[in-house]
């Protein structure tokens, strides 16, 4: 079990609005760092004093003059000043004494009198209140800290908070958006720009859908409505007349109708899954191959049934069921108006793959030709035939064959029935 995503104060901070987070983030590091200057202010106040004292006692005129064990030479009161202390003024080191609430300070450097002794320099002050100067400046800087701190969890709500209204916005009018608008797009190259890009996409997406959809279950009701209610009619005759010898021929009318109304609703199976717009990992499938074991899963035809390929693979990227769809359904078509023969041609060129299924049927008129592909869509002169088909064969192999950028079209076949042609990008 993962413990932090159950971690109970996880939860509680997960489950705060974003506006919230971000202030208290910003808060909370504006205070983090403010303390931590407070805590260094003593070091820092005390430096700023002691540097100004050096200043002036690098220019004081009341020096001392000692020898380098600290005695007076100048005739005056000896200096209280410790033999450590000497050793570092000797040194060239200043010295800084804290006795009580003040501080004294001590500079000093040897210099050498006529005679060549050596003799120590000393100029000393009192820092008066130095040590509540810094814990007086140590407590304001806390305080003023803290004040900081608030102002900028105030300035970063504020900020926040007008930053997020036009995403509130936008998010209200997406949500109250009618089909077919879209949500302007800001002047400004930023993130409210590529949101609202990114939205309008997504909302495109959905109407799109939407008129799918709905254009699918319309014509799906259209189609389904008269294999039943052909079904319905043939066993309501079958009722009033119970004549055995009607009756088997009616039983065999409700057969017939219900395997056109089963082959229609895997159709429809099949092209809804297809719509997903789940695209399966592409692979090298050789047509060659796909194209013999499709006239294979073809049976025993009265057709004679021809395939032209070369002896060498021609391989494409998809994926194995779809090439099998693809094959099928054309092969399928192509039986269902040829007359005599139907003859498959795999052609490979340098960055495609072609694929010919010519009949010698009707053939399909020029007007209907880039229609044919639609759902649904069938030619007039198919319609209310037993041996027509739903519409949807040739619909589900353009929609596979163009999600691999591949083309598809339809022409007339040398023999003088269709010719479907298909191609695919060469695998590479």
């Amino acid at each position: 079990m993962n413990l932090r995503r159950w971690w109970p104060p996880r939860r509680w901070w997960l489950r705060r609005t974003l506006r919230f987070r971000i202030t208290v983030v910003a808060t909370g590091v504006a205070l983090l760092c403010l303390l931590a200057f407070t805590l260094l202010a003593p070091q820092l106040i005390g430096y700023v004093q002691v540097n100004a004292v050096d200043r002036e006692l690098a220019k004081a005129e009341n020096v001392r003059v000692l020898d380098t064990a600290g005695n007076p030479l100048d005739g005056g009161p000896k200096p209280d000043l410790t033999a450590a202390e000497v050793r570092a003024l000797k040194a060239g080191e200043p010295v800084l004494r804290i006795d009580g609430p003040s501080a004294h300070r001590w500079i000093g450097r040897v210099e050498f009198a006529p005679d060549g002794t050596p003799r120590l320099h000393v100029a000393g002050d009192t820092l008066v209140g130095y040590r509540e100067a810094n814990q007086l400046g140590t407590r304001w800087l806390a305080v003023a800290a803290v004040l900081v701190a608030g102002l900028v969890g105030i300035a970063t709500w504020l900020a926040v908070r007008s930053s997020l209204r036009p995403v509130e916005r936008m998010r209200v009018a997406a949500a109250e958006l009618p089909r077919g608008q879209r949500l302007p797009v800001p002047a400004a190259r930023d993130e409210l720009q590529a949101l609202a890009e990114a939205l309008n996409a997504l909302l495109a997406r959905r109407d799109e859908a939407t008129e799918r959809l709905r254009r699918f279950t319309g014509d799906a009701a259209h189609e389904l409505r008269s294999p039943v209610t052909s079904v319905r009619a043939q066993a309501e005759v079958a009722v009033a007349h119970p004549d055995p010898d009607f009756s088997i021929e009616v039983l065999e009318s409700v057969v017939e109708e219900s395997e056109r109304l089963s082959a229609l609703v895997d159709a429809l199976l099949i092209l809804a899954r297809a719509d997903t717009g789940e695209l399966p990992r592409a692979e090298p499938v050789d047509v060659v191959l796909q194209a013999q074991a499709a006239v294979d899963r073809l049976g025993e035809t009265e057709l004679l049934v021809q395939l032209a390929a070369p002896m060498s693979a021609c391989l494409i990227s998809a994926a194995g069921t779809e090439v099998e769809l693809v094959l099928d359904n054309l092969l399928r078509n192509a039986a269902r108006y040829a007359r005599t023969f139907i003859r498959i041609s795999v052609l490979p060129a340098v960055r495609e793959v072609r694929l010919l299924v010519d009949d010698d049927g009707h053939g399909i008129p020029e007007e209907h030709r880039d229609k044919v592909f639609d759902r649904f869509y069938r030619v007039e002169s198919d319609r209310g035939r037993a041996t027509g088909g739903f519409g949807l064969g040739l619909a589900l192999v353009a929609h596979l064959v163009r999600r691999r950028r591949g083309t598809i079209r339809a022409g007339e076949s040398p023999e003088g029935g269709a010719r479907l042609e298909v191609r695919w990008p060469l695998y590479r």
